[in-house]
């Protein structure tokens, strides 16, 4: 490789070129890392490397002791896997027990990087590391990234994707508004959008923050940068929560703009035509397309003057509300394009239950929320099998700080609405939750949730029927390549720990750390184990932080990966760290056992 990328034959290289090099090679690496290690490597001091001083640097920076010594645990001869000894591996620490001879020979074909290796059907120990550092050797089950669950259930069986006023990128008062939210929450997956409208000026509806100093924009754009994007990331339907503060003259010009702007993509009627008596499922319109294209469905819940702290009664002939001074009533047109989640105010979980209208949501603040929570677990998991629920952040809330959609979750939630512009651990787990199941924004309940007459409170795990709890281990093993904190001192090497967070019913909410490891980014060694007691496994969330440790102030967050226990794959893995944003960070990871 040297000679090849040697380009004047001078037998010499300096970091640009080798850092060419290292890409052509494929090999991952942190810029300030691989500075430090060229440097090392550079005898001479010459501020190049010659051959030899090239492959003492490229071993430094590729070599992984930990994996060695466990490539020799199941290498005879310590220089090869044979397929057999392969398959041994899988079996015995990566617990594969379906078509293990045809998964190792895969292995082989995909990650051997020697031919004539590949040849004799073996692994070598770059092939080895090459495959932990794959796909298929993350945490993440490969077989949940895609599409797994079943998707013919009703909408009130899955948790939802939610974004709350999702036109808003800053803060809740003076921030601006933004076609870019709704760009990036679908890009995200996010399958149920907020757009609070007002009348505008020359009778053209404007979506912003009703009496707060946010910017506006045109309704008209939202809804044509929905249809741009709203099948981008996902093919499931996108649930519109359109808080309505128009006059009848300018509902008028919503509805018309959904109709003309969207077309067929909006959903008009309910599937079979008949007045809705179940909510139907994320399928929903994915089957009428036209030449073979998917033309998913759309179903929007105007939701009325939430800004008051209360939702009103919607649709039809009702009589306008002492709150509703600003709007004569709700215009026929508008009404017309609402077909399956229809806003009510709530009144009891018996008043709901007496009139059993599934087609109905209704919206809660958090607080309200926590309190139903508090008081009445076991009904309001009942009342979430079959209805849905919104929930929504605090108006105290102006910074668009988030809470935790965990505690929603635990009862059964479907549609937890955050703001999606605030990094931290809420969205962290909020991704954590969807980056299953192709990313499509609907993650199915686990059974106990979906059953009317289900005995699960969150408050008292033993009232789940199944099995007892379960142990989870967790050998913390070692990092690679960490990045170095945001805005920190030139040559300044963070001191890592890593947090391993639970998340899920009160119970098993719990986190354990290991110790630091002084100035070491590149390479460090924890070798610790952590072990949990999850009693709800299927509701847990499970968050590895790495932080700089720092004695005299808050520690510095350097990377996390969250993941729903029901995704993480036992056996030795890599965890692929991401930043704050939740974008990737490589060659960032985190080396572990399970």
């Amino acid at each position: 490789w040297f000679q090849k990328a040697d380009k004047n034959k001078d037998g010499r290289m300096n970091f640009k070129e080798v850092q060419r090099l290292l890409k052509m090679m494929n090999v991952d690496m942190n810029e300030d890392h691989a500075l430090r290690l060229f440097q090392a490597a550079d005898k001479s001091e010459s501020g190049t490397l010659e051959g030899e001083e090239f492959v003492l640097f490229y071993k430094a920076l590729t070599q992984r002791e930990e994996v060695l010594s466990l490539f020799q645990d199941f290498s005879e001869d310590g220089k090869k896997l044979t397929l057999l000894e392969l398959v041994d591996f899988l079996r015995q620490e990566q617990l594969e027990d379906e078509d293990t001879e045809e998964l190792a020979m895969e292995l082989i074909d995909k990650y051997e990087p020697s031919e004539t290796a590949r040849a004799r059907h073996v692994l070598s120990a770059d092939g080895f590391l090459m495959y932990l550092c794959s796909p298929e050797g993350s945490i993440f089950n490969p077989r949940h990234r895609v599409l797994w669950q079943d998707m013919s259930q009703p909408l009130c069986h899955s948790f939802i994707s939610s974004s709350h006023n999702t036109y808003l990128i800053e803060d809740q008062i003076r921030g601006q508004s933004s076609i870019e939210g709704y760009i990036r929450a679908l890009k995200r997956g996010c399958r149920c959008l907020e757009v609070d409208c007002w009348d505008g000026p020359n009778g053209e509806p404007m979506v912003y923050h009703g009496h707060t100093f946010t910017s506006k924009i045109p309704f008209r754009e939202v809804v044509s940068t929905l249809g741009k994007y709203a099948f981008k990331t996902s093919d499931y339907p996108v649930i519109l929560s359109l808080e309505n503060h128009c006059s009848m003259e300018q509902q008028e010009v919503l509805a018309q703009q959904l109709k003309t702007i969207l077309g067929e993509q909006l959903l008009t009627t309910t599937t079979d035509g008949r007045v809705p008596t179940q909510l139907p499922s994320p399928e929903v319109g994915t089957e009428r397309g036209h030449a073979g294209h998917r033309c998913p469905a759309w179903e929007w819940a105007p939701v009325l003057g939430e800004c008051w702290g209360t939702v009103l009664p919607l649709g039809g002939t009702q009589p306008a509300s002492a709150l509703q001074k600003d709007k004569e009533s709700l215009a026929q047109a508008l009404s017309d394009c609402v077909v399956y989640c229809k806003n009510v105010s709530f009144r009891g979980f018996q008043e709901a239950r007496s009139h059993s209208r599934p087609s109905e949501v209704s919206s809660f603040a958090e607080a309200k929320a926590r309190k139903l929570i508090r008081d009445a677990g076991n009904e309001f998991v009942r009342h979430n099998a079959w209805q849905l629920t919104r929930i929504y952040p605090s108006g105290m809330r102006t910074d668009s700080s988030n809470y935790s959609p965990q505690e929603m979750w635990n009862v059964g939630c479907q549609i937890v609405a955050l703001n999606f512009q605030t990094a931290g651990t809420e969205m962290d787990l909020c991704d954590g939750l969807f980056s299953q199941n192709g990313r499509c924004g609907y993650v199915l309940k686990p059974p106990f949730m979906r059953d009317e007459e289900t005995l699960f409170n969150p408050g008292d795990p033993s009232s789940r029927e199944g099995p007892g709890p379960i142990t989870l281990t967790i050998q913390v093993i070692s990092g690679q390549q960490l990045p170095k904190v945001a805005n920190s001192k030139d040559g300044a090497i963070i001191d890592p720990l890593v947090r391993v967070e639970i998340y899920g019913v009160p119970a098993d909410q719990t986190h354990q750390e290991t110790k630091y490891i002084e100035n070491n980014g590149f390479n460090p060694r924890w070798d610790e184990t952590l072990q949990f007691q999850l009693h709800v496994p299927e509701l847990a969330l499970v968050r590895f932080v790495v932080e700089d440790y720092d004695k005299t102030s808050r520690n510095d967050f350097v990377g996390q990966f969250t993941l729903a226990f029901a995704n993480i794959k036992p056996g030795y893995s890599h965890i692929h760290l991401l930043s704050k944003d939740g974008t990737s960070i490589p060659p960032s990871s985190l080396f572990v056992h399970i």
